[in-house]
């Protein structure tokens, strides 16, 4: 088989059909030819590099470019991330908590715990009255001993030199003190770290201490042992690292957070994504049950516990403790601006058809209560009932609020009867927050095709389109906005993301996303955000894949396709400027995709192309508006010869952008590009 392959590649040597070439990658790398092994695909993938080098092209391609056109603007919201809690993506992940059930309050009150001696649960007089569960320690000096462990999130992530703040609730139950220990234990259940902490008193107290290991660990478990005899209650038991990301109390796990940051976001959705729609009403993702106190605040199941009975993870639920007091201040830490999505009143509609866990149209006005609330918190003076709420929260400067999306991924005639009641109510009272509905699950197709000229009757200002499609859909879809009406609501692009057969994260995918996005930018005018999704993957507890950056307990991995979106986030420019070839926008042809803005601030001319092609191209640049002569720039370049690469833990850096200081004689220059390549030049004006 592999011989015949390789025939038909020598006879692409002749031809420049990319429709034939994308055959034979979804022909290599599809499931349908899972026998081929690994090797045999990675040989393939090189031979399509080596190829490229034995001829290059002998037509030269043009690329007009007028500077002096100064077209649509690129918003500043333009390229930004979409944040939901799903493959651990908040607790056990960006949120720095290392305790999983903290307060005891799962459907089992000890997942996550492993009890030893005389454990029991509790709910009498408890400390904190929507989280009422606690547990119960008594000890006789019994041979076993009494106390529980706390496995984490698949283990504790714990770093030499690091200090952690660990913090419980406590009282006891006679007028004797009782004292704890606790313990780190590593893999080999060997004790690394010990304190011990002194309770007294019948009444519930806050007691802390700080914890120094000398040892690094990823799968490390606490252990809270009861050194002296009695009985003592214990609830919200946490263990923090002292280094969270711009060192936020209740913050966030700092290189998770700084790889947000790293991408130059101009938007933060959150928090999702079905987990906005919940399963049913009660599950529902309520905004604010995630304010206040973070050890009163209500757990929820996440419905990613339970959505692939293949993927269950029945400990999987939301603390909480990333609530959107700590989204909206996350959003100004990153400089991102800031969108909340809120439910509509609607069910998530795949997991529930049932018309009773609907909300009655008679009966929203508590959800349009809540969006009104929401933004009153967010940019409310703090002399009212939610401003004061977030003042008293540590902000009393506004959060700025210019965004809201309302509803998900939902279809048919029940979501815009419900929209426009929200829609109304928002404009009454804040007409200058920019609303987003949503054009459903789909990309194209019947309810696409009925909820956009809702949209449009509702007067949204924003369309939020979901797409999770395949690599050809992906490049045929760089010219998907040519024809977008100009004069109706602004597109959103909420989810997207390239998904191959098997689902990974492939140099493959993040190529397929650089060519699409080139059309986002060139349709400035009618597309004003984008965000790529999912955000984060715990590489031991995921439910979906691909995903833009995976990490266990102590690192993280940036896929190729993060560098796709942080290369578009840094090189977004201000204004998009024509760039043709042979008089049509650069979509496809020789394999090519291409876009160009200019950035006013540092007064750069940016050409963003992507190379799909198995051979080199050369390309000449026609830069009219440019002064003649010599201009100084960088080339950035993110390119592999394996359309298979991948970044992994052990690997990270297998597919990276390279950097070089390039310099160009204008107004007319050649360059080429290499195969398989997405390429980022900035020139000088």
């Amino acid at each position: 088989m592999a011989f015949c392959l390789l025939k038909w590649l020598i006879c692409l040597l002749s031809i420049d059909l990319f429709s034939v070439y994308l055959q034979l990658i979804i022909f290599v790398f599809t499931e349908k030819h899972v026998s081929m092994t690994k090797s045999m695909k990675k040989a393939i993938s090189l031979c399509l590099f080596s190829m490229g080098f034995v001829s290059l092209m002998a037509q030269s391609n043009e690329f007009k470019i007028d500077v002096r056109k100064i077209g649509a603007p690129v918003q500043s919201t333009m390229y930004g991330i979409f944040f939901e809690d799903i493959n651990f993506g908040a607790d056990g992940g960006l949120y720095a908590e290392l305790v999983k059930n903290r307060s005891f309050e799962f459907e089992n009150p000890f997942g996550g715990w492993t009890p030893f001696g005389n454990v029991s649960v509790q709910t009498i007089n408890p400390c904190f009255d929507r989280n009422p569960h606690y547990v119960r320690l008594s000890y006789e000096k019994e041979l076993t001993g009494t106390g529980l462990d706390n496995e984490g999130f698949k283990g504790i992530g714990i770093r030499k030199g690091e200090k952690y703040n660990f913090s419980l609730y406590a009282r006891v139950q006679s007028d004797m003190p009782v004292k704890l220990r606790i313990n780190l234990v590593n893999s080999r259940n060997d004790v690394f770290e010990q304190k011990e902490i002194e309770v007294s008193g019948k009444e519930w107290k806050k007691y802390t201490i700080v914890l120094a290991p000398e040892e690094t660990e990823a799968r490390s478990r606490l252990r809270i042992t009861m050194a002296t005899k009695g009985i003592v209650d214990l609830e919200h038991i946490s263990l923090f690292p002292q280094n969270t990301f711009n060192n936020r109390p209740n913050g966030m796990r700092a290189d998770l957070a700084q790889a947000l940051k790293d991408l130059k976001p101009g938007v933060f959705r959150f928090p999702g994504g079905c987990i906005v729609e919940g399963t049913n009403r009660a599950t529902r993702y309520q905004w604010k049950n995630t304010i206040g106190p973070v050890e009163n605040r209500p757990i929820n199941i996440n419905r990613w516990n339970y959505t692939f009975p293949y993927k269950k993870f029945p400990d999987y639920y939301q603390s909480y403790g990333l609530g959107f007091f700590e989204y909206f201040q996350l959003s100004e830490d990153i400089g991102a601006e800031p969108l909340p999505v809120l439910n509509c009143g609607l069910s998530c509609q795949y997991e529930n058809q049932d018309p009773n866990e609907d909300c009655p149209v008679d009966r929203l006005q508590p959800y349009i209560d809540d969006a009104l609330d929401l933004i009153e918190f967010a940019n409310g003076p703090t002399t009212g009932k939610w401003g004061k709420i977030r003042s008293d929260m540590g902000h009393p400067a506004p959060f700025n609020l210019k965004f809201i999306a309302v509803g998900n991924e939902q279809w048919g005639a029940l979501y815009p009867e419900r929209l426009e009641l929200f829609v109304k109510a928002i404009r009454a009272r804040y007409p200058e927050i920019k609303i987003i509905g949503s054009s459903g699950p789909q990309s194209e197709g019947e309810d696409f095709d009925y909820l956009w000229p809702e949209m449009k009757r509702l007067k949204v200002d924003l369309v939020d389109e979901h797409f999770y499609r395949s690599p050809e859909w992906f490049l045929n879809g760089a010219k998907r906005y040519d024809s977008y009406d100009r004069q109706g609501p602004k597109v959103f692009a909420g989810e997207y993301a390239c998904h191959p057969a098997n689902r990974e994260n492939s140099f493959l995918t993040a190529l397929c996303e650089a060519a699409f996005m080139t059309g986002l930018e060139r349709n400035a005018d009618v597309v004003h955000l984008c965000t790529y999704a999912p955000l984060f993957a715990h590489v031991d507890a995921w439910q979906w894949r691909p995903d833009l950056i995976w990490f266990d307990n102590l690192s993280l991995v940036k896929t190729p396709n993060y560098y796709v979106q942080q290369l578009y986030g840094h090189n977004a420019g201000t204004n998009v400027v024509p760039l043709t070839m042979q008089g049509e926008p650069v979509t496809g042809q020789q394999d090519l995709y291409a876009t160009a803005a200019v950035d006013k601030y540092s007064n750069e001319l940016i050409i963003k192309v992507a190379n799909t092609g198995i051979r080199n191209k050369r390309i000449k640049l026609n830069l009219n508006g440019l002064p003649a002569g010599k201009h100084k720039g960088t080339l950035t370049l993110l390119h592999s010869s394996d359309l298979e690469a991948q970044n992994t833990l052990c690997n990270p850096s297998a597919v990276v952008p390279v950097v070089s200081d390039i310099e160009m004689e204008v107004p007319q220059v050649e360059v080429i590009l290499k195969p398989l390549s997405f390429s980022v030049y900035r020139i000088k004006l």
